[in-house]
Parts: C-alpha cells; sequence; structure tokens
C-alpha cells in the first residue's frame, strides 16, 4: 500500500492549509466572537489560583469578611467560566459545521467539475474517503484542537509571569525540569505524528476496499469471491487497528511519562515551597505565605499540563495540515468548462466533423489511440463504427462528449469547434446510451427523468411507451416507483437499456451516441431494444458503435476502424461487395456464429 508523504510544517504544506480559513470568512462574526470569549475564560481560569492562594491567606488570619468575599468571588468565577464555556463552545461549533459544509459542497462542486482524465488516474474510494474522512478530522480540529492551542498559548506566557511574580526563586528552580518535559514531548510527538498518519492512510485503504467491493459486487459473487474480499478487508482493517494501537501505547507512554515528570515536579515544587513557608515564619521578606504556595503551584500545573498537552495538540494540527493539503490538491486540480446550474438551451442543427483528429489517453501519452481520422456527418444521418476490441471506436464518442481534448485536429459541430462551445450547452444537446447501463438506486421514474429533470408524469410515460419500457413497468407492483437498486441491479440488461433509451428520448438530443447499446443482451431483448432504438434514431444525428453488424444495416456510413485508423468506409451494400475487405469478413464471422 502507497502511503502519503508525512505531513511537514513546511512553507508549502502551511500556505495550503490557511486556504481552509477562506471558508471561515463568510462566518467570521461568530468565529471573532467565539475567540473573544475562549480568551476571556482562558485568562478568566488563571485568576482561579490567585483568588483561592488569597482565599488561604485569608482563612490563616482568620478574616471572615474577605473569607465570605474571596468565596463569593470564586463563584461568581466558576458562574462566568461555565457561560464562557457554552458560548464558545455553541459559537466554534456554528463556524466549524457551516465552514465544512461548505468546504465539503466545494470539494463535492470540484469533484463532479473535474474532466474524464482526473478520474482516469484517480480511485474512486480514495476520493470518497478525501470528502468524508479528511473533512471530519478538520472537524475536530476546528472545535477542539485550535482552541485549546490557543488556551495553552495563552496559559504558558501568562502562568509565567504570575510565577515569577509570586517567587523568582521558586520559578527557577521549576525552569530546569521544564527542558526535560520539552525533549519528551520532541521525542514522543515526532514518533506519534508518524504513526496518526499511518492510522489515516490506513483507514482510507480500508474505505477504498469497502467502495471497490461493493462497486464490483456483481463480479465478487459470480466468481464466488466474497472469501477472498473479506481476507482484503480484514488485512486492511486488522492494519489500521495495529497502527491505531501502536500509536495508542505510544501516545499513552508519553502522557504518562509527561504526567509522571510533571507530578514529580510538583512535588518537588511543594517540598522547597514549604521550605520557603517555614522560611517567611521568620523572615517575611525572604520566604512565601502558604497560600502563595498554593498559587505558584497551581500556576505550575497548569503550564505542566499545557506543555504536556501541546506536542499531542501539534500532532492533531499535523495530521489536519495532511487531510487540508490532500483536499486542497484536488481543489487546485483543473476542472472543466461547465455550469452547475441548469445549462442554457441552445439550438443545434446536430453536423459533427471530424478533421485529421489525433488522440492519446492523458495517462498514455506514448500510446496514439486515434490516427488521422476524419468524417462528416450531416444532421439526421447515421454513422456506425465498427471494428475489434481496442480500435478507438469508444474513444470517439468520448471526443464527442468533450471528455477528451484530441492532441491532434479539430472536432466541429455545425461548422464551430466543440472546443468553443460551453461544454454543459453543448453536452445538454446530447444524449448517450453505453453497453454498461449505469442507473442510480432510486425509483425507475427518477431515472429516466434524469434525463430531463423536472420533466411531467406524462412526458415520463410517453418516453417509457416509445422505448418499449412500459409493458415491464407496469408488471410491477410499484410500477414507475420501482427502486432499481445500487446500479440498477433489480433489473435485467434489457429493462437497463430501455430505462436508458427512455432517458434519452425524454432529453430529445439533436446527437444521439449508441455505444454498443445492444451487444450484451438476448436476442428477445435485442430486438425490443432495437425497435426502440429506430424510434429514438430518427431524425436526429446518430453516432452508433456497434458490435453486432446486424444492427447498423441501415446505417447511412459505416466506417472501419483497425488500429485506430479509418480502413474502410461506405454503406453496409457497397462494404459487403469489397473482396477480403475487413467488414465483409467481420460479417462472414459473424453469421457462421449465429
Amino acid at each position: 500500500m502507497a502511503k502519503r508523504q508525512r505531513p511537514k510544517f513546511s512553507k508549502e504544506a502551511t500556505r495550503k492549509a490557511m486556504r481552509v480559513f477562506k471558508y471561515i470568512k463568510p462566518f467570521r462574526v461568530p468565529f471573532v466572537f467565539g475567540f473573544i470569549i475562549l480568551v476571556f475564560s482562558t485568562v478568566a481560569m488563571l485568576a482561579f489560583p490567585r483568588i483561592l492562594g488569597n482565599l488561604m491567606d485569608a482563612v490563616k488570619s482568620a478574616s471572615d469578611k474577605e473569607v465570605t468575599y474571596f468565596i463569593q468571588l470564586l463563584i461568581g468565577l466558576f458562574f462566568v467560566i461555565g457561560v464562557s464555556a457554552f458560548l464558545r463552545i455553541y459559537l466554534f461549533g456554528i463556524v466549524a459545521h457551516k465552514s465544512l459544509a461548505l468546504l465539503k459542497t466545494e470539494t463535492y462542486k470540484h469533484l463532479i467539475s473535474s474532466p474524464m482524465s482526473f478520474f482516469s488516474q484517480k480511485r474512486v474510494g480514495e476520493l470518497s474517503s478525501r470528502i468524508s474522512n479528511d473533512i471530519s478530522l478538520l472537524q475536530e480540529t476546528f472545535t477542539i484542537t485550535i482552541a485549546e492551542l490557543i488556551r495553552q498559548i495563552i496559559t504558558i506566557p501568562v502562568g509565567l509571569f504570575f510565577l515569577i511574580y509570586i517567587s523568582g526563586r521558586l520559578t527557577v528552580f521549576i525552569i530546569a525540569v521544564i527542558p526535560v518535559i520539552a525533549i519528551i514531548g520532541i521525542f514522543f510527538g515526532k514518533f506519534i505524528k508518524k504513526l496518526s498518519v499511518e492510522a489515516q492512510d490506513d483507514i482510507t485503504e480500508s474505505t477504498k476496499v469497502v467502495d471497490e467491493t461493493l462497486h464490483g459486487i456483481a463480479s465478487v459473487k459470480a466468481y464466488a469471491n466474497e472469501f477472498f474480499e473479506l481476507i482484503r478487508y480484514n488485512k486492511s482493517i486488522n492494519q489500521s487497528v495495529n497502527t491505531s494501537i501502536k500509536r495508542a501505547k505510544w501516545r499513552g507512554a508519553f502522557i504518562g511519562l509527561i504526567m509522571f515528570v510533571a507530578g514529580s515536579a510538583l512535588m518537588a515544587i511543594v517540598w522547597y515551597g514549604l521550605y520557603m513557608v517555614a522560611e517567611n515564619e521568620v523572615d517575611p521578606s525572604k520566604g512565601i505565605t502558604i497560600g502563595e504556595l498554593l498559587q505558584f503551584a497551581l500556576y505550575a500545573a497548569f503550564i505542566g499540563v499545557s506543555f504536556g498537552g501541546t506536542a499531542d495538540l501539534f500532532s492533531q494540527l499535523q495530521k489536519a495540515i495532511g487531510a487540508t493539503e490532500s483536499l486542497m490538491d484536488i481543489l487546485e486540480e483543473k476542472t472543466e468548462n461547465i455550469s452547475l446550474e441548469k445549462p442554457k438551451v441552445i439550438e443545434i442543427e446536430g453536423n459533427v466533423t471530424f478533421e485529421n483528429v489525433n488522440f492519446s489517453y492523458p495517462s498514455r501519452r506514448d500510446i496514439e489511440v486515434l490516427k488521422n481520422i476524419s468524417f462528416k456527418l450531416e444532421k439526421g444521418k447515421q454513422i456506425a463504427f465498427v471494428g475489434p476490441s481496442g480500435a478507438g471506436k469508444s474513444t470517439i464518442a468520448s471526443l464527442i462528449f468533450g471528455f477528451y481534448n484530441p492532441t491532434g485536429g479539430a472536432i466541429k459541430i455545425d461548422d464551430k469547434n466543440l472546443s468553443d462551445y460551453h461544454l454543459s450547452e453543448i453536452r445538454s444537446q446530447m444524449a448517450l446510451v453505453p453497453q454498461e447501463v449505469l442507473l442510480f438506486g432510486g425509483t425507475i421514474k427518477e431515472n429516466i427523468e434524469y434525463g430531463k429533470p423536472g420533466a411531467t408524469d406524462e412526458e415520463i410515460f410517453e418516453a417509457a411507451k416509445k422505448a418499449n419500457a412500459l409493458e415491464f413497468i407496469e408488471s410491477f407492483p410499484e410500477k414507475f416507483e420501482t427502486i432499481v437498486g445500487d446500479r440498477g441491479i433489480q433489473l435485467s440488461g434489457g429493462q437497463k437499456q430501455r430505462v436508458a433509451i427512455a432517458r434519452a428520448i425524454l432529453r430529445d438530443p439533436s446527437i444521439l451516441v449508441l455505444d454498443e447499446a445492444t451487444s450484451a443482451l438476448d436476442t428477445g431483448s435485442e430486438r425490443l431494444v432495437q425497435e426502440a432504438l429506430e424510434r429514438l434514431m430518427e431524425g436526429r444525428t446518430s453516432i452508433v458503435i456497434a458490435h453486432r453488424l446486424s444492427t447498423i444495416k441501415n446505417a447511412d456510413k459505416i466506417m472501419v476502424l483497425e488500429n485506430g485508423k479509418i480502413k474502410e468506409s461506405g454503406t453496409h451494400k457497397e462494404l459487403m461487395e469489397k473482396e477480403n475487405g475487413i467488414y465483409k469478413n467481420l460479417s462472414t464471422i459473424q453469421l457462421a456464429a449465429v
């Protein structure tokens, strides 16, 4: 398993991490108020040792009035601290949840706006993990880590000031212990940070396994590989558990050691402080009172806890920087020229032209998939592409939709370069019926309506009727409200194809692309689907990628691809008259196989 590079507090990492604060900007008012309350409550808490120490001295001097005053002051102080805690948590909660919801939305918008080349190089499970696990980690950072870090940054210098104010001698005594705590923090902190990143990666890996298994559940069950997937998942889970336990062990050792050192230091302070109290009894100018010793001990404890927790907080912060870097990397990826609002309706005739088009996939620049492809398809005409697997047929469909840009030549629609159109607008005039139909997990109605969001029930009914889908839809008890299941698992291949055709009919496109839409169907389903396709293609510019040559006999032009080049072109009749022609040989082989 490839591990992410361990995040560091580098200039570049920090710059990327700081970008996340722009999502807080719309909620800066509650953030500023929360910050002010945090500072106020921290200072209020630091007043506690001072007041408690004064109370102890008042008790010793038997001043009932002063004792009552300090007790009332402490009660008031705790009331203020309690109210401040509520307001701080509430305001930071508003900021954290709303800003991270905005970040989630922006990340999702960026993902769905990314080009196909991006998704061809990324795993779905990894992207899902980035938008869920990483943002959840940031939620903890915004609600807890940052607030605690600010509290400790205030506590340490203020507490140190009071220590010096109470007793310079005792302060020098305790400062000797601080380097020991710092060295322990640095040593353990680095190791724990590394384990934290590994644990996060292990969680991501297990998420990927679940995502891949569920997406390919049909293959898993067909090959009876449930045991293999369970082994794979258990392996990733066990690795995650082992790393997390290892992290917990070292984190526990770190905190335990810090508590021991801090506790020992506190006892040393008490021991030396009691000596100074005794000294005060003899000469008040040299020693300290019992109340001042209590103040000093509490301030020293505050500082010790803050020092002990700082390393852990920085570890959490470093994990957050790593998560933020991953999210910012996604947000820095280039997006397509698309609109995330309903596209404007444009009118096109549907003339398609390829002029000397060459193409290589971004991940395989050295392999040319299409070589000097040229053809012209007039409005309302049908062109078919045939050839062996890997010849480049589906790549032509991808280029028509603008999923990728050609590496050479030009693609034009109505004599205008495809790149000059707004992608959302031109795609709204196209429809695709693929070989492997992806249905969403909702109802049949929702899947058909996907072709034209907001369509009326009458329009959906008519589209289903024209797609020869009405018969099987009406046979279900729930009819159009039937749930199709994840990826349409409740429907047969022919039924899914007819739902996809109904979706395309409802869209009423000017340009239609059929990518081997009947190749995986049985004879009965193929007949129903072919009838529906013929209705769909009527009067539209149609690009048909075919495996079964019997489905394209009536095409206005058939182009035979081989190794990314057009080897033959013509009508079915013309191509069948070519002696030893590729198309004729393919047709003969298919007829012989029937």
